[in-house]
């Protein structure tokens, strides 16, 4: 019995495989038989076809005058008909003498649906997706656009999402086209590891990449998820800070990220090989071009012999040589860097070599992918266009220039040949990336106690490159609202316009008695001179006044009746008691009679400060002031800087109209230095000065200089030497019953010197680090009123010593106040964490110069994070 159904199951093998032979030779002998010899297009006949024209059909079998059908033209025909996804189904077979081509059309699309998506919008996958709304259905197509929509959520970290494509038939041969999407949870980066990073440690590389790691607020971020483009732009950040800092032979062997099923989450591992730290050796020009010397280009060196190698400084000089090349008549020109490594000394010597260059000129400059931001605010950035003469080093410029704009997550920028020898054809390819932020921020600092923002902001609007901002503050002690435009190509120039409205509010708190009340807006104009150095032109218009609690504003001295208020020291020789009588006693500094007990002090229930007072009955200013600011910055990293300068110095004058004049200026130094690897030193040096251009409202300032409101002047504390209070520095009442205000100085300095290392003892990915620090500096010039024209109080100028001066002096009905240069100084010790929710710092702080009347704190905290 078994070997007769064995038997019966080879006979059905066998008789099925002659079957599909047989079928084989028919369909190739319907398909290869030839056509008769003077068959023209005509002799194709097209069977099935309802919107599609027999001629158009007829057409893809490209028979020339002439020409006669073969099996050739017959099966490129059909493939090419396939091609066109205007078909489901494509049959050819003969008769009579004629091809017989039998066709099934494809469906229209009708609608293009996307279904459970919540993360990612129709509109984006819309244009990612081959298939179209309103044009035919390919099976192939839709298998291909689901495939993209499963890269897409991937790319957003979600590699469980599921896609299945739905079609449903509608009338008159359309379809929708549905695609069903299950999402999945979020799949994250759960490690970054770094392999053979010898000389950096791994939370200071991790400032440098673009990827993060994923914590508890992860929902509130998006660069913690796997995205493989990301990942490989971040290798090419690590190779770049290495030759940055001398690491030439640095390797980024390999990025790799793996999905751990424990974890559920990726480990994203980076392989490097370091190599041997260099320095300059020789820098040298060598010119090939007769009419270019090589010593005239030495002013665009950024190097010098003896400093550690630095790519990027290489880079810059080729590019400003370039330029300089160009400015003399040689656009053509090429500057050639070649390096001589000594292994033994561990020095690079760097050579520039200057060429004519091969004369090519710009074709064509195609720009790929950019579905939302629109070609202009690309091609700005390059400083060559279609017919100008081609140079390498411009186009690698405009690659870091677009790539700054931070609008892609990928640019690369190809050459192609053109139409001659002689064109070249640029390719600028780029991945768009959201640019729209909303962000809610938390804080709390001992200076301002707790505070939440709100804000929404867009850098790239509506594909212009303009940049709005809308934020609203509330906080402990301020509350405010600020909307922000700017426009950076302004009038097609590489200068940009801005505008800065704002509403602001502060509220009295244990730094100041009183508190203020803004309005206003900036007008602001910048032009960038080099890509390190930049020049600001501003206007300003606001008004300003003080609010003031009404029990810190009740003293009434000018009409005396010597129970509850008092008289003004000028009146008081005049003074008498009941009927006319003179009253005994004396008034201190004055002679007068009173009788013996009387309350001398209007201040005894305590009052605020008499400037804030003054200002307080003068109620708002309006304020038109313009200004400009010049800043240079070579620092490596604008967030965590280990390297480079800051300097910025700006004036502002007032005095354009408005209640106030004056002439502001002030000037900020940051220097950072790393001593050895993760060691950073940092100087800072600040300085500004006021020159009052108005009189008095009441007719008698200080003795020296012109009037300057409280309102305008600097006060400083721990912004200037830390371990003092807010407004802790400078001129102060002293009046006793007073609130005791720091009512501002027309001058200050400061200096501080700072290291900071990362605690060796902890894991460095924990983002702790420690500082040292000594800071010194001083705030002076009080430069107010000398007397209120509410009350007649007259101030008393004295500078107190610790021996002379133990206690503030009484000085009835007026106010005493200290004004000394003198130098205050503070040491201490931070904690910096570059937390997960955010940078906090933790500043201790003791002073050991410092003035009596000085307000001191010995910690301060602040910190906050931004999601």
């Amino acid at each position: 019995m078994g070997m007769c159904v064995r038997v019966k199951r080879g006979l059905v093998v066998a008789g099925l495989l002659l079957g599909l032979v047989i079928c084989g030779l028919c369909t190739s002998a319907a398909v290869a038989a030839p056509v008769d010899a003077g068959a023209t297009a005509s002799a194709i006949v097209v069977q099935g076809n309802r919107r599609i024209d027999a001629d158009t059909v007829r057409s893809y079998f490209k028979i020339a005058p002439g020409e006669h059908l073969d099996a050739a033209k017959i099966d490129a025909g059909l493939k090419a008909l396939y091609a066109t996804g205007l078909f489901q189904d494509v049959r050819v077979s003969q008769s009579g003498g004629k091809l017989i081509v039998t066709v099934v059309e494809a469906p229209v699309i009708n609608r293009i649906a996307f279904e459970g998506n919540y993360r990612i919008k129709d509109e984006q996958m819309k244009e990612e997706i081959q298939s179209k709304e309103r044009g035919s259905l390919s099976r192939a197509k839709v298998q291909a656009d689901t495939q993209r929509i499963i890269e897409i959520y991937q790319r957003n970290g979600r590699f469980d999402v599921k896609v299945v494509p739905q079609i449903i038939e509608r009338p008159n041969d359309r379809v929708d086209l549905i695609f069903q999407i299950t999402e999945g949870e979020k799949t994250g980066i759960k490690k970054i590891v770094f392999v053979g990073n010898r000389s950096y440690a791994d939370w200071r590389l991790k400032q440098v990449i673009k990827t993060a790691e994923s914590n508890w607020l992860s929902f509130l971020q998006t660069t913690d998820v796997y995205d493989p483009d990301r990942i490989e732009a971040d290798r090419d950040l690590i190779r770049r800070f290495y030759l940055k800092h001398g690491y030439a032979d640095v390797q980024v062997v390999s990025a790799t990220g793996e999905y751990d099923p424990a974890q559920k989450g990726f480990i994203v591992t980076f392989t490097i090989e370091e190599g041997p730290l260099y320095h300059f050796g020789a820098i040298d020009i060598q010119s090939n071009v007769r009419a270019i010397d090589a010593q005239s280009l030495r002013e665009d060196l950024r190097m010098s012999a003896g400093q550690i190698y630095n790519g990027e400084a290489i880079e810059k000089t080729v590019e400003d040589m370039t330029i300089s090349l160009a400015r003399r008549g040689y656009p053509f020109g090429t500057i050639r860097p070649r390096g001589d490594r000594n292994p033994t000394t561990r020095t690079i010597s760097v050579t520039f070599v200057v060429d004519e260059g091969q004369r090519a000129y710009v074709e064509r400059i195609n720009i790929r992918g950019n579905y939302r931001t629109r070609d202009y605010v690309i091609r700005r950035e390059l400083d060559i266009n279609e017919g100008d003469p081609y140079n390498r080093a411009l186009v690698d410029r405009a690659e870091r220039r677009i790539k700054n704009l931070n609008y892609f997550k990928s640019v690369k920028i190809t050459d192609e040949p053109g139409s001659a020898p002689d064109r070249v054809v640029i390719n600028i390819d780029v991945v768009e990336q959201p640019t729209g932020d909303f962000s809610v921020m938390g804080g709390y600092s001992t200076a301002e106690g707790w505070l939440a923002e709100v804000s929404v902001q867009e850098r790239n609007l509506l594909g212009t490159g303009r940049f709005a901002r809308a934020a609203a503050t509330y906080g402990e002690y301020i509350r405010s609202v600020q909307l922000s435009y700017a426009e950076p190509y302004f009038l097609d120039t590489r200068s940009s316009m801005g505008v800065d409205l704002f509403a602001k509010e502060t509220l009295p708190s244990s730094y100041l008695s009183y508190g203020t009340e803004s309005l206003g807006g900036t007008l602001k104009w910048g032009l960038p001179l080099r890509e390190d150095l930049s020049f600001q032109l501003r206007y300003s218009a606001y008004t300003q006044k003080i609010t003031l609690p009404s029990y810190l504003n009740d003293c009434d001295n000018i009409d005396p009746n010597f129970s509850s208020t008092f008289p003004t020291p000028s009146a008081i020789s005049a003074a008498t008691g009941p009927g006319g009588a003179p009253l005994p006693g004396t008034w201190t500094g004055y002679a007068a009679p009173f009788a013996a007990g009387t309350q001398t002090s209007c201040y005894l229930y305590g009052q605020a400060s008499l400037p804030v007072r003054v200002e307080l009955a003068n109620g708002a200013y309006l304020t038109s002031m313009f200004g400009y600011g010049i800043s240079y910055n070579t620092l490596d990293n604008n967030k965590a800087p280990t390297s480079g300068v800051y300097f910025s110095f700006g004036q502002d004058f007032a005095g354009a109209g408005g209640d106030v004049a004056y002439l502001r200026s002030t000037m900020d130094m940051r220097s950072y230095y790393e001593i050895v690897t993760d060691l950073v030193s940092i100087v800072h040096l600040q300085a500004g000065d006021m020159l009052g251009l108005s009189s008095c409202p009441s007719g008698e300032c200080t003795e020296s200089g012109g009037y300057v409101r409280m309102l305008d002047d600097f006060k400083m504390g721990p912004n200037l030497v830390r371990g003092f209070q807010p407004a802790g520095i400078g001129p102060r009442d002293i009046t006793s019953g007073t609130t005791n205000d720091n009512i501002g100085g027309t001058m200050y300095w400061g200096a501080s010197l700072e290291f900071q290392y990362p605690f060796y003892f902890l894991p460095k990915d924990t983002g702790f680090r420690g500082a040292i620090f000594i800071d010194s500096g001083s705030v002076w010039g009080y430069k107010g009123e000398t007397q209120s024209p509410a009350t007649g109080e007259i101030n008393g100028f004295i500078t107190p010593t610790p021996a002379a001066v133990p206690t503030p002096v009484p000085c009835q009905c007026g106010m005493q106040y200290a004004d000394d240069a003198s130098v205050r100084a503070s040491v201490g010790a931070s904690i910096i964490w570059d937390s997960p929710f955010g940078p906090l710092r933790f500043d201790f702080a003791y002073p050991f110069l410092k003035k009596w009347y000085d307000r001191t704190q010995f910690f301060a905290f602040g910190g906050g994070a931004q999601f």
